[in-house]
């Protein structure tokens, strides 16, 4: 929901190093023995993750200038020009809540959201293209998406609230890899490509080569992801994207992608998101998902045991580990429940 790409969580696309939050220096050190979730702020622990109920002060925003390039291929050169000191800035939801806390900080900001056609939402080639400045809530009301991914739309309502989904866009939302997030979860299910652009040239990543741990993706400093690619499901196809919360963020986020012929059902994949730093899969739960219908229903409670040791949950401000567990079978049952009917 933030600036759409590069910084805060980016990393080299060829796999040499990931990054993390970036300009901020000695201020961010992750911490391995908190599975990467938590940072330390000048020897003091605290969390990007739990800056909504963290007692840190706000702060008055430090200078900065703000760049509007015309065109991708202008922005990534001001990223490349800027190095550690810029970063892209589109949403801002959680960029400017992040430096406001004096976590990150930045002298420039390249605003993405004077390019042109960079929030477009179109149908191409059997795909949905959504463009990466395009906000939740344009995607929650494009006619377009709800004709064609009613399970995209539904999720869309549901992120945070009307005020984010107004300013947040998907493409931040998606690089800024907050763990306790919606879209991820159900765009790794559904098979989406993020689309990405820097210096080098274009390519394409799927979620899982996109999002690398919690605020850590695979792009480079100069690369900003410019649209998503939503194959649109085939007619046999059904999909269900449900969560669970208590305060802001969700507890846990399930998607279910169900393949369904007659009585059998060909094809499955479950993604579980919140319940730890990444959207998990498991080869062993989408197998046990597959089969006649009734038969399926018995091994429910195995699927979501092995969906929970893949996803491996955490405890945190959201909910305990063994809590988590639990809320994975519950909505696994309730994902297929709602995907069948």
């Amino acid at each position: 929901t933030s600036p759409m790409l590069s910084t805060a969580p980016s990393a080299c696309a060829s796999g040499k190093r990931r990054s993390r939050p970036k300009g901020c220096g000695e201020l961010l050190k992750r911490k391995k023995e908190d599975r990467g979730w938590r940072i330390e702020d000048r020897g003091s622990r605290s969390s990007i993750l739990d800056l909504r109920s963290s007692v840190l002060l706000m702060m008055p925003l430090r200078k900065f200038t703000i760049h509007q390039p015309k065109t991708t291929a202008e922005a990534s050169q001001m990223l490349a020009e800027y190095g550690d000191k810029g970063r892209l800035y589109a949403g801002g939801t959680e960029l400017l809540l992040a430096m406001k806390h004096d976590l990150l900080r930045y002298e420039h900001l390249v605003d993405v959201k004077t390019i042109p056609d960079l929030n477009k939402i179109e149908r191409k080639n059997g795909s949905l293209m959504i463009g990466g400045t395009a906000t939740h809530r344009a995607i929650e009301r494009s006619p377009l998406v709800r004709a064609n991914l009613p399970v995209l739309a539904e999720m869309e309502t549901n992120v945070a609230n009307v005020r984010v989904r107004a300013s947040g866009t998907l493409g931040g939302n998606l690089c800024f890899a907050e763990p306790h997030s919606d879209p991820a979860t159900l765009l790794l299910a559904l098979g989406a490509k993020a689309h990405v652009r820097g210096n080098a040239g274009t390519k394409s990543l799927t979620i899982d080569e996109l999002i690398k741990g919690a605020y850590e993706t695979s792009l480079a400093d100069d690369e900003l992801l410019v649209a998503v690619e939503i194959p649109i499901p085939a007619k046999t196809e059904r999909a269900a994207y449900l969560k669970f919360q208590l305060k802001e963020r969700p507890t846990l986020g399930l998607a279910l992608v169900l393949d369904i012929d007659g009585d059998q059902i060909k094809k499955a994949k479950a993604v579980v998101g919140s319940v730890s730093a990444l959207p998990t899969q498991s080869d062993r739960c989408d197998g046990l998902l597959i089969g006649a219908k009734t038969q399926v229903e018995k091994q429910l409670g195995d699927a979501a045991e092995a969906l929970a040791k893949a996803a491996d949950p955490v405890d945190d401000l959201e909910g305990s580990a063994d809590y988590k567990r639990h809320l994975i079978g519950v909505f696994l049952r309730r994902a297929f429940i709602k995907a069948l009917t």
